[in-house]
Protein backbone atom coordinates (compact mmCIF):
# COMPACT_ATOMS: atom_id res chain seq x y z
CA UNK A 1 0.00 0.00 0.00
CA UNK A 2 2.76 2.42 -1.00
CA UNK A 3 0.10 4.92 -2.12
CA UNK A 4 -0.84 5.42 1.55
CA UNK A 5 2.66 6.40 2.67
CA UNK A 6 3.04 10.13 3.24
CA UNK A 7 0.33 12.62 4.13
CA UNK A 8 -3.38 11.96 4.12
CA UNK A 9 -5.85 14.67 5.09
CA UNK A 10 -9.00 13.99 7.10
CA UNK A 11 -11.37 16.34 5.29
CA UNK A 12 -13.73 18.68 7.12
CA UNK A 13 -17.37 18.88 6.03
CA UNK A 14 -18.17 22.52 5.21
CA UNK A 15 -21.67 23.73 6.07
CA UNK A 16 -23.68 26.73 4.93
CA UNK A 17 -25.29 29.06 7.46
CA UNK A 18 -28.45 26.90 7.37
CA UNK A 19 -26.25 23.87 8.28
CA UNK A 20 -26.72 22.17 4.90
CA UNK A 21 -23.57 20.81 3.24
CA UNK A 22 -21.68 23.47 1.30
CA UNK A 23 -20.71 21.54 -1.82
CA UNK A 24 -18.91 24.48 -3.44
CA UNK A 25 -16.73 24.89 -0.36
CA UNK A 26 -16.02 21.14 -0.21
CA UNK A 27 -14.80 21.26 -3.81
CA UNK A 28 -12.60 24.25 -2.91
CA UNK A 29 -11.11 22.36 0.05
CA UNK A 30 -10.43 19.26 -2.08
CA UNK A 31 -8.59 21.36 -4.67
CA UNK A 32 -6.70 23.24 -1.93
CA UNK A 33 -5.30 20.12 -0.26
CA UNK A 34 -4.40 18.39 -3.52
CA UNK A 35 -2.61 21.48 -4.84
CA UNK A 36 -0.87 21.68 -1.46
CA UNK A 37 0.75 18.30 -2.04
CA UNK A 38 -1.13 15.80 0.14
CA UNK A 39 -0.73 12.20 -0.96
CA UNK A 40 -4.29 11.04 -0.33
CA UNK A 41 -7.65 12.13 1.05
CA UNK A 42 -9.66 10.63 3.91
CA UNK A 43 -13.39 11.29 3.63
CA UNK A 44 -15.90 10.80 6.48
CA UNK A 45 -13.44 10.72 9.35
CA UNK A 46 -14.31 12.26 12.72
CA UNK A 47 -12.99 15.61 11.48
CA UNK A 48 -15.81 15.50 8.92
CA UNK A 49 -18.38 15.62 11.78
CA UNK A 50 -19.72 12.23 10.73
CA UNK A 51 -21.79 11.69 13.90
CA UNK A 52 -24.07 14.53 12.75
CA UNK A 53 -24.36 13.44 9.09
CA UNK A 54 -27.29 11.34 7.90
CA UNK A 55 -26.74 8.08 6.02
CA UNK A 56 -27.89 9.80 2.81
CA UNK A 57 -25.50 12.70 3.32
CA UNK A 58 -22.60 10.31 3.85
CA UNK A 59 -23.37 8.56 0.56
CA UNK A 60 -23.61 11.92 -1.22
CA UNK A 61 -20.25 13.02 0.22
CA UNK A 62 -18.57 9.79 -0.91
CA UNK A 63 -19.87 10.15 -4.47
CA UNK A 64 -19.09 13.88 -4.60
CA UNK A 65 -15.55 13.36 -3.29
CA UNK A 66 -14.76 10.63 -5.81
CA UNK A 67 -16.09 12.84 -8.60
CA UNK A 68 -14.16 15.97 -7.60
CA UNK A 69 -10.92 14.18 -6.74
CA UNK A 70 -11.18 12.46 -10.13
CA UNK A 71 -8.39 10.00 -9.30
CA UNK A 72 -5.80 12.76 -8.80
CA UNK A 73 -4.95 11.15 -5.43
CA UNK A 74 -6.23 8.01 -3.66
CA UNK A 75 -9.32 8.33 -1.45
CA UNK A 76 -9.85 6.48 1.85
CA UNK A 77 -13.41 6.24 3.21
CA UNK A 78 -14.23 6.25 6.92
CA UNK A 79 -16.63 3.49 7.95
CA UNK A 80 -16.78 2.95 11.70
CA UNK A 81 -19.27 2.61 14.56
CA UNK A 82 -19.73 1.05 17.98
CA UNK A 83 -22.13 -1.52 16.51
CA UNK A 84 -20.21 -4.19 14.59
CA UNK A 85 -23.31 -5.33 12.70
CA UNK A 86 -23.94 -1.78 11.45
CA UNK A 87 -20.35 -1.43 10.24
CA UNK A 88 -20.59 -4.74 8.38
CA UNK A 89 -23.90 -3.72 6.80
CA UNK A 90 -22.52 -0.35 5.68
CA UNK A 91 -19.43 -1.99 4.19
CA UNK A 92 -21.72 -4.22 2.12
CA UNK A 93 -23.72 -1.26 0.77
CA UNK A 94 -21.22 1.65 0.58
CA UNK A 95 -20.02 2.66 -2.91
CA UNK A 96 -16.38 1.73 -2.31
CA UNK A 97 -15.27 0.71 -5.83
CA UNK A 98 -13.00 3.76 -6.19
CA UNK A 99 -11.68 3.68 -2.61
CA UNK A 100 -8.07 2.79 -1.86
CA UNK A 101 -8.96 1.57 1.63
CA UNK A 102 -11.40 1.87 4.51
CA UNK A 103 -10.52 3.65 7.76
CA UNK A 104 -12.47 2.16 10.66
CA UNK A 105 -12.37 3.72 14.11
CA UNK A 106 -12.33 1.45 17.15
CA UNK A 107 -15.80 1.02 18.71
CA UNK A 108 -16.53 3.95 20.99
CA UNK A 109 -18.62 4.32 24.15
CA UNK A 110 -19.08 0.57 24.74
CA UNK A 111 -15.40 0.21 25.80
CA UNK A 112 -14.91 -3.41 24.67
CA UNK A 113 -12.14 -5.64 25.99
CA UNK A 114 -9.03 -6.26 23.89
CA UNK A 115 -10.59 -9.54 22.73
CA UNK A 116 -13.74 -7.61 21.80
CA UNK A 117 -11.67 -5.17 19.75
CA UNK A 118 -9.93 -8.07 18.00
CA UNK A 119 -13.22 -9.80 17.14
CA UNK A 120 -14.80 -6.53 15.98
CA UNK A 121 -11.99 -5.82 13.54
CA UNK A 122 -11.84 -9.42 12.38
CA UNK A 123 -15.52 -9.18 11.41
CA UNK A 124 -15.02 -5.77 9.77
CA UNK A 125 -12.06 -7.03 7.72
CA UNK A 126 -14.03 -10.09 6.57
CA UNK A 127 -16.89 -7.88 5.36
CA UNK A 128 -14.80 -5.14 3.74
CA UNK A 129 -14.26 -5.25 -0.03
CA UNK A 130 -11.26 -2.96 0.48
CA UNK A 131 -8.18 -3.11 2.74
CA UNK A 132 -8.85 -1.90 6.29
CA UNK A 133 -6.92 0.72 8.26
CA UNK A 134 -7.36 0.37 12.03
CA UNK A 135 -7.87 3.60 13.95
CA UNK A 136 -6.93 3.86 17.62
CA UNK A 137 -7.99 7.15 19.22
CA UNK A 138 -8.68 6.44 22.92
CA UNK A 139 -9.29 10.12 23.67
CA UNK A 140 -12.51 9.80 21.66
CA UNK A 141 -13.41 6.12 22.02
CA UNK A 142 -12.74 5.66 25.74
CA UNK A 143 -10.66 2.51 25.19
CA UNK A 144 -7.03 2.17 24.11
CA UNK A 145 -6.20 -0.62 21.69
CA UNK A 146 -2.92 -2.03 22.94
CA UNK A 147 0.15 -2.71 20.82
CA UNK A 148 -0.43 -6.43 21.40
CA UNK A 149 -3.96 -6.28 19.94
CA UNK A 150 -2.80 -4.22 16.98
CA UNK A 151 0.03 -6.63 16.25
CA UNK A 152 -2.25 -9.64 16.59
CA UNK A 153 -4.60 -8.15 13.98
CA UNK A 154 -1.69 -7.14 11.74
CA UNK A 155 -0.23 -10.66 11.76
CA UNK A 156 -3.44 -12.72 11.72
CA UNK A 157 -5.94 -10.81 9.53
CA UNK A 158 -4.72 -10.39 5.94
CA UNK A 159 -7.18 -7.64 4.91
CA UNK A 160 -5.93 -5.31 7.69
CA UNK A 161 -3.06 -3.34 6.19
CA UNK A 162 -2.41 -0.36 8.45
CA UNK A 163 -2.99 1.36 11.76
CA UNK A 164 -3.75 5.03 12.33
CA UNK A 165 -2.31 5.49 15.82
CA UNK A 166 -3.60 8.48 17.78
CA UNK A 167 -3.01 7.31 21.34
CA UNK A 168 -0.21 9.82 21.89
CA UNK A 169 1.78 7.03 23.55
CA UNK A 170 5.22 7.00 21.92
CA UNK A 171 6.27 3.76 23.62
CA UNK A 172 3.15 1.99 22.33
CA UNK A 173 3.80 3.36 18.85
CA UNK A 174 7.38 2.10 18.87
CA UNK A 175 6.27 -1.35 20.07
CA UNK A 176 4.01 -1.59 17.00
CA UNK A 177 6.73 -0.34 14.65
CA UNK A 178 9.27 -2.79 16.05
CA UNK A 179 7.15 -5.95 15.74
CA UNK A 180 4.79 -5.27 12.83
CA UNK A 181 4.77 -7.26 9.58
CA UNK A 182 7.05 -5.74 6.96
CA UNK A 183 4.17 -4.67 4.70
CA UNK A 184 1.97 -3.24 7.50
CA UNK A 185 1.78 0.57 7.63
CA UNK A 186 1.82 2.53 10.88
CA UNK A 187 0.34 5.99 10.36
CA UNK A 188 0.35 8.84 12.86
CA UNK A 189 -2.97 10.37 13.86
CA UNK A 190 -1.39 13.26 15.81
CA UNK A 191 -0.26 16.33 13.86
CA UNK A 192 1.89 17.59 16.73
CA UNK A 193 3.72 14.25 17.17
CA UNK A 194 3.93 13.15 13.54
CA UNK A 195 7.45 14.36 12.76
CA UNK A 196 9.16 12.45 15.61
CA UNK A 197 6.86 9.46 15.07
CA UNK A 198 7.77 9.23 11.38
CA UNK A 199 11.43 9.69 12.28
CA UNK A 200 10.99 6.67 14.60
CA UNK A 201 9.64 4.55 11.74
CA UNK A 202 6.01 5.43 11.06
CA UNK A 203 4.89 5.65 7.43
CA UNK A 204 3.17 9.03 7.44
CA UNK A 205 0.30 11.03 8.91
CA UNK A 206 -3.45 11.34 8.52
CA UNK A 207 -3.67 15.04 9.29
CA UNK A 208 -6.30 17.48 10.47
CA UNK A 209 -4.05 20.51 10.06
CA UNK A 210 -3.46 19.75 6.37
CA UNK A 211 -6.99 21.00 5.66
CA UNK A 212 -5.39 24.44 5.99
CA UNK A 213 -1.60 23.86 6.08
CA UNK A 214 -1.53 21.30 3.25
CA UNK A 215 1.83 22.42 1.88
CA UNK A 216 3.56 22.76 5.25
CA UNK A 217 2.33 19.48 6.72
CA UNK A 218 2.93 17.40 3.60
CA UNK A 219 6.37 18.98 3.24
CA UNK A 220 7.20 18.13 6.85
CA UNK A 221 6.23 14.49 6.38
CA UNK A 222 7.98 14.23 3.02
CA UNK A 223 11.20 15.61 4.51
CA UNK A 224 11.02 13.24 7.49
CA UNK A 225 10.47 10.19 5.27
CA UNK A 226 13.51 11.28 3.23
CA UNK A 227 15.57 11.56 6.47
CA UNK A 228 16.05 15.29 5.87
CA UNK A 229 15.58 15.98 9.57
CA UNK A 230 16.82 19.60 9.60
CA UNK A 231 14.15 20.56 7.04
CA UNK A 232 11.54 18.45 8.84
CA UNK A 233 12.31 20.06 12.19
CA UNK A 234 12.11 23.55 10.71
CA UNK A 235 8.64 22.85 9.31
CA UNK A 236 7.52 21.13 12.50
CA UNK A 237 8.49 24.04 14.74
CA UNK A 238 7.00 26.60 12.35
CA UNK A 239 3.66 24.80 12.78
CA UNK A 240 3.86 23.86 16.46
CA UNK A 241 1.93 26.90 17.71
CA UNK A 242 -0.70 26.33 15.02
CA UNK A 243 -1.17 22.74 16.17
CA UNK A 244 -1.60 23.93 19.76
CA UNK A 245 -4.20 26.53 18.76
CA UNK A 246 -6.02 24.12 16.47
CA UNK A 247 -6.65 21.49 19.13
CA UNK A 248 -7.01 23.75 22.19
CA UNK A 249 -10.81 23.55 22.39
CA UNK A 250 -12.19 21.06 19.88
CA UNK A 251 -11.57 19.31 16.60
CA UNK A 252 -12.86 20.26 14.03
CA UNK A 253 -13.78 23.63 15.56
CA UNK A 254 -10.09 24.61 15.61
CA UNK A 255 -9.24 23.74 12.03
CA UNK A 256 -12.47 25.29 10.75
CA UNK A 257 -11.52 28.52 12.53
CA UNK A 258 -8.26 28.59 10.56
CA UNK A 259 -10.06 27.79 7.31
CA UNK A 260 -12.67 30.47 7.90
CA UNK A 261 -9.91 33.06 8.33
CA UNK A 262 -8.64 32.08 4.87
CA UNK A 263 -12.09 32.24 3.28
CA UNK A 264 -12.11 28.54 2.46
CA UNK A 265 -15.31 27.74 4.37
CA UNK A 266 -18.00 29.21 6.62
CA UNK A 267 -17.38 28.76 10.36
CA UNK A 268 -20.55 26.67 10.78
CA UNK A 269 -21.16 23.44 12.72
CA UNK A 270 -23.93 21.12 13.77
CA UNK A 271 -24.54 20.75 17.49
CA UNK A 272 -23.07 19.64 19.79
CA UNK A 273 -19.96 21.13 18.12
CA UNK A 274 -19.78 24.93 18.30
CA UNK A 275 -17.23 27.48 17.04
CA UNK A 276 -14.14 28.21 19.11
CA UNK A 277 -14.33 31.01 21.65
CA UNK A 278 -13.86 34.61 20.53
CA UNK A 279 -10.54 34.76 22.39
CA UNK A 280 -9.13 31.72 20.63
CA UNK A 281 -10.42 32.96 17.26
CA UNK A 282 -8.55 36.24 17.75
CA UNK A 283 -5.34 34.39 18.65
CA UNK A 284 -5.72 32.24 15.52
CA UNK A 285 -6.14 35.39 13.41
CA UNK A 286 -3.06 36.92 15.04
CA UNK A 287 -1.02 33.79 14.38
CA UNK A 288 -1.99 33.72 10.72
CA UNK A 289 -1.12 37.40 10.32
CA UNK A 290 2.47 36.60 11.33
CA UNK A 291 2.72 33.14 9.71
CA UNK A 292 4.93 32.96 6.65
Amino acid sequence: MEQLRGTGVALVTPFKKDESIDWNALEKVIDHVISGGVDYIVSLGTTGETPTLSAEEKLDIIKFTFGKVSKRVPVVIGVGDYNTRDVVKRLETCPLDEAAAVLSVAPYYSKPSQEGLFQHYKAVAAASPKPVILYNVPGRTGRNMTAQTTLRLAHEVPNIIAMKEASGDMVQCMQIIKDKPEDFLVISGDDALAMPQVAAGMDGLISVAANYFAEGVSGMIRATLANDLPAARQLHYSLQDAFDLMFEENNPAGVKAFMQEAGLIENVFRLPVVPVSAGLQSRIAAFLKNYA
